[in-house]
C-alpha cells in the first residue's frame, strides 16, 4: 500500500537538508559543527532507505525532525553560544546558556519514542511498566554512549573539544546531561505514550 505521508515527507527531508546546508555555510567551529551534525547526516538517508520497507509513525517522523533542528543549530554556533540559548538565560536569570541541556532533553525525548516504537512493533514486550522500564534504559544507555563519545573527542583533540563538550565550566555536566536525557525520556512517555499506540495502530503496510 502507498505511503500517502510520501509527498510530506520528502518535503520535511528536503527542508532538513537546507537547514543542514544552512548550519554548515559559516559554523562557528568546524569540526564542532561536523560533530554535532553527524546523527542527522546519518539518520537522514537511514529513514530515507527504510521508509517503504519500515515506516514509522507520523509522530516519530516530527520528533525525529525536530530533533535535527536541534543538533543543527547547536552544531553552527555551538551549544554555549546559541543566540536562544541566551534568551532563555536572560528570562530564567540563569548563569549559563542553558542550550545543551535542551539538546540532551530531545537526546531522551526522542530516542525513547524510537525506542518504544521498536519495542512494541517488535512484540518484543508488551507489559507497559516492563516497556517503560526497557525504553528509560535504552535512553540512558545512548546517553552514556554519547558522554563516552565526548571523552574520547576531548582526549583526542584536547582543548579544541572545550566547543563541542559545551560544559561551560561546570563539573557536573556530564552527570546532568544523562539527567536530562532521562527527564525527556520520562516526559515522552508521560505525554505520548497515548497518541502514539494510536498511531502505531494505523500505520501504513510496509512495502
Amino acid at each position: 500500500m502507498t505511503d500517502r505521508r510520501t509527498p510530506a515527507l520528502a518535503v520535511a527531508a528536503l527542508v532538513l537538508i537546507a537547514l543542514l546546508a544552512w548550519s554548515g555555510w559559516q559554523p562557528y567551529e568546524r569540526e564542532t559543527w561536523v560533530l554535532e551534525t553527524v546523527p542527522v547526516m546519518v539518520v537522514l538517508p537511514l529513514l530515507a532507505a527504510t521508509h517503504r520497507r519500515y515506516p514509522l509513525t507520523t509522530l516519530l517522523y516530527a520528533l525525529v525532525f525536530v530533533h535535527c533542528t536541534v543538533l543543527m543549530l547547536g552544531g553552527a554556533y555551538t551549544y554555549a553560544r546559541v543566540p536562544l540559548g541566551f534568551q532563555i538565560q536572560e528570562w530564567l536569570q540563569l548563569s549559563r546558556n542553558p542550550y545543551d541541556k535542551i539538546g540532551h532533553f530531545m537526546q531522551g525525548f526522542v530516542p525513547a519514542i524510537a525506542a518504544r516504537e521498536i519495542l512494541l512493533r517488535g512484540g518484543v514486550v508488551r507489559g507497559r511498566r516492563m516497556l517503560a522500564f526497557l525504553v528509560g534504559c535504552v535512553v540512558l544507555a545512548i546517553s552514556a554512549s554519547y558522554e563516552l563519545i565526548e571523552w574520547g573527542v576531548a582526549l583526542a583533540i584536547g582543548q579544541d573539544a572545550d566547543a563541542f563538550l559545551g560544559t561551560q565550566g561546570d563539573p557536573w555536566d556530564t552527570q546532568s546531561d544523562m539527567f536530562m536525557a532521562l527527564v525527556g525520556a520520562v516526559c515522552a512517555l508521560t505525554l505520548l505514550s497515548r497518541r502514539h499506540d494510536a498511531e502505531i495502530a494505523r500505520l501504513p503496510a510496509a512495502g
